[in-house]
């Protein structure tokens, strides 16, 4: 069964949802949803990135990622100004760290029990709501960015306690988990993980087994760096031959062809590039709608083994 056969392609205001629609914790939302990192680059000219929601929202976008930690608040703010109820936006959050403006680093790590419950209700506070549909708990175990130590050093099971707990209190709606292995997920679905937010690209295709897991369980696949890690020294989807070839044959560009194959990879992919342009975010919903033939998909498939 095709998620066409079960979920609905249209949003509540009746809007073609770009790449059709998947569940997500009980919610059909766009396949092609809106990341709201790149928001704070717009903090000098809050019109402007609320005009850029509305956009999206106009576009079909459904499922909108978010975090307290984004522009210190400023991501959530906006949000909380663009977003209508009668919209039906899932609003998807994270914890797991904090915003730390007086720090080395912009962000410092809150891994603790505690710390997970300060900022769910700091992201409610700051998006207005009563309940967050669902809140992703990043764990910092390895990968890029910061990793945890000494009490950050923090075991799944303790976290999942107070996340599951908070869903009980009803203020979060569902729980999803963020960089996490295999092992992890296995671990934490019995407290009902309803997505995974993973680094996961055509050129990082390493957590392969754990998005057959989540195909096979029906767990949304969020995947994080879409298009090669931000990180310097890392491969980019965008320089790879082949997807430059399949986007001048199609009149793309080679980034819509990246993310049309996330698309057509797996049924679950929900993806959330983020943006602070009217035009790039249109060109992003737009690789909903690219279709890439068998042998262009195949094509695209062997860049794995050339890696």
């Amino acid at each position: 069964m095709s998620h066409t056969d079960t979920f609905t392609d249209t949003t509540a205001s009746g809007a073609p949802r770009p790449g059709g629609g998947w569940q997500l914790a009980g919610h059909t939302v766009s396949r092609v949803g809106f990341g709201a990192m790149q928001l704070e680059r717009l903090d000098g000219d809050r019109a402007a990135a609320v005009a850029i929601v509305r956009r999206a929202v106009e576009l079909g976008v459904d499922h909108i990622d978010t975090a307290e930690f984004y522009g210190y608040g400023f991501a959530n703010g906006v949000l909380r100004e663009a977003l209508r109820e009668e919209d039906g936006v899932v609003v998807v959050s994270k914890v797991g760290a904090a915003p730390d403006p007086g720090g080395p680093r912009p962000l410092r790590l809150a891994q603790r029990p505690e710390e997970l419950r300060e900022a769910i209700e700091a992201n409610l506070a700051s998006l207005g709501l009563d309940q967050i549909p669902v809140v992703n708990l990043r764990r910092a175990d390895a990968g890029a960015g910061l990793i945890a130590e000494g009490d950050q050093i923090v075991d799944l099971d303790d976290q999942l306690a107070v996340m599951v707990a908070l869903r009980d209190e009803g203020k979060i709606g569902a729980i999803g988990l963020s960089n996490v292995s295999l092992a992890q997920l296995r671990r934490g679905m019995p407290a009902g993980i309803v997505c995974v937010q993973n680094a996961y690209s055509l050129v990082a295709r390493d957590d392969e087994e754990t998005l057959a897991l989540c195909v096979e369980e029906g767990i949304a696949w969020v995947p994080y760096f879409p298009l090669g890690s931000a990180f310097p020294g890392f491969p980019k989807v965008t320089d790879q031959p082949a997807v430059r070839a399949a986007a001048e044959s199609l009149g793309a560009s080679p980034a819509q062809v990246g993310l049309a194959w996330l698309l057509q990879h797996a049924p679950n992919v929900l993806l959330i590039p983020g943006t602070a342009d009217g035009a790039h975010l249109e060109a992003n919903v737009a690789a909903g709608s690219l279709a890439l033939s068998g042998p262009t998909m195949a094509s695209l498939d062997a860049i794995r083994a050339s890696r």
